[in-house]
């Protein structure tokens, strides 16, 4: 079995200051096999695969590949070792094209004063074939964040590497693409290449992996075959503790209140979404699911005025919402979280108390226009509090916090300005498990105090086990609605994917499902 051992990590260790990331900690991986790693976010996941990667250095212990001890100095180091790296933060360069991007190591270490863009291009292309007919020639920076996804899975794929790190690969891919990444797996790993799977959806690791390693308090604290333990065992091992419901219950009907607290129709920008028509219950959670592409983000931002060019009417408690710009929509008291946490949700730089306040400074200035720096402690901390934030000081950087809870400080900053409405885009992307069902209960705590909550998630499970109501959306437009018993999987898929071609679910392609 040694011989088919080849990646072995031995009593490593790492702090930051006095801050503890890894502890002792041993890990080994096998030739040809998928392992996945789970743990709590800051359970030590990330540092040890920036060690394997040469990003970061061990404060002690040994690595050894293939029996040998190394010393990985830096990525391009663990590059000429054979492992490839594929972060969940998108490291590309938006100013420069796909094809300069996927071979941007190579480049590098090119002499050539002049590049070849055609053969770039033509390379390129088989590279992403494999995954997505994307154009080799555009710049990154006009991507979508699934397809830069792609470009980065494509990047690490002509590596030619023997270790293959996965950090939640699939957190921006559809269903479809997520596919087809594990059928690139599969066969990645028949040819003998071994694959670290980082990936905080449990059914991803039970279908597609060999084996799981678990994380907790930087530690190492199990490891098992999947095919011998079920969900609970990651689960419980991961947080120390039995975990309750991820999904808090639902609105009852003795809890609706009649008439809607938002009303949108003809909402159009004649570009990616068109003649949009829906109503939102007043402290409902209304879900919003779609292929990626289909129009989900670009709706949801148009009604906030984030999305230029948007036209309709939208009408909030009887009045009319005009769609201006995200400033008034402010102060009308309706809020977005954006999908991208780290480059749209939060100011990584800037403290938990900065943060909290950044939508609406008037709230903690002085009648001078300064910054108050009590109130801002102050409504910091109450947020925090409510949230269930764990925190240090309420001065540290929002670097210094794990995923869940930098995301728990982007939902504060929305509930600083006591908002009606509240637009979700992929709330829980990034965050493990214990994180998620927080997550979730603060949303429907929100509901239950009357605000009206959207929705958008790629993962059909949170949805059927968050929302009250589910919007499918195809090709820019509502293509139908499931609640109740019909709020299922099948149902949700085939409104989403059906073609012109292909036999609608059941009668009106708008209809509503039970």
């Amino acid at each position: 079995m040694s011989e088919d051992i080849v990646l072995t990590i031995s009593n490593v260790s790492k702090s930051f200051g006095a801050i503890q990331a890894l502890r002792e900690v041993d890990f080994e991986l096998r030739r040809g096999e998928v392992h996945a790693i789970a743990g709590e976010n800051g359970a030590g996941k990330s540092t040890l695969m920036n060690i394997i990667d040469g990003i970061l250095r061990p404060d002690s212990g040994e690595i050894r590949l293939n029996g040998e001890p190394v010393e990985i100095s830096s990525p391009a180091r663990a590059q000429e070792l054979g492992i490839g790296f594929v972060h969940q933060e998108i490291a590309l360069c938006p100013d420069v094209t796909v094809a300069e991007n996927i071979f941007m190591a190579e480049i590098n270490r090119s002499r050539k004063w002049l590049m070849n863009y055609q053969d770039l291009f033509v390379r390129a292309r088989e590279a992403l074939a494999q995954l997505s007919p994307i154009d080799p020639t555009v710049l990154v920076g006009t991507l979508s964040i699934s397809q830069q996804q792609l470009v980065e899975i494509a990047k690490a794929l002509t590596l030619d590497c023997r270790i293959l790190i996965l950090d939640e690969p699939t957190a921006a891919l559809t269903e479809r693409e997520a596919r087809v990444l594990f059928g690139i797996m599969r066969q990645l790993a028949a040819r003998g290449i071994s694959i670290i799977y980082i990936s905080h959806r449990l059914v991803e690791i039970f279908e597609n992996c060999d084996r799981v390693s678990i994380f907790r308090d930087g530690r190492r604290v199990a490891t098992a075959e999947v095919a011998e333990i079920g969900p609970d065992y990651i689960v419980n091992n991961m947080v120390g503790r039995v975990i309750g419901k991820l999904y808090p219950p639902k609105q009852s009907e003795a809890e609706r209140l009649p008439g809607p607290l938002m009303t949108v129709r003809g909402l159009t920008d004649h570009r990616r979404f068109h003649d949009v028509a829906f109503d939102l219950r007043r402290g409902e959670i209304l879900g919003m699911a779609g292929l990626i592409g289909a129009g989900r983000s670009e709706i949801v931002k148009g009604i906030c005025g984030l999305h230029e060019g948007t036209t309709g009417e939208v009408v909030i408690d009887g009045k009319p919402f005009p769609i201006r710009s995200y400033r008034d929509s402010i102060d009308s008291g309706v809020v977005y979280l954006s999908e991208d946490r780290k480059g749209d949700g939060v100011f990584l730089d800037l403290s938990i108390a900065a943060n909290v306040a950044a939508i609406d400074l008037r709230q903690v200035s002085t009648p001078w226009g300064t910054i108050d720096a009590e109130k801002e402690d102050a409504q910091a901390n109450r947020l925090g509090d409510r949230l269930g934030l764990k925190r240090g000081d309420i001065h540290d950087p929002v670097s210094s916090l794990s995923g869940g809870n930098q995301q728990k400080v982007a939902i504060a900053k929305m509930l600083s300005v006591n908002p009606r409405i509240i637009f979700l885009d992929e709330p829980t992307r990034g965050v493990d498990v214990g994180a998620k069902a927080e997550i979730h209960r603060i949303l429907r705590d929100l509901a239950r105090s009357g605000v009206g909550i959207v929705v958008v998630s790629s993962e059909l499970p949170e949805l059927i086990g968050l929302c009250d109501r589910v919007l499918v959306v195809r090709e820019g437009e509502i293509n139908g609605t499931v609640e109740g018993d019909g709020l299922t999987e099948e149902n949700i898929i085939r409104l989403a994917s059906f073609t012109e071609r292909a036999e609608p679910p059941s009668g009106n392609p708008s209809e509503t499902l039970h």
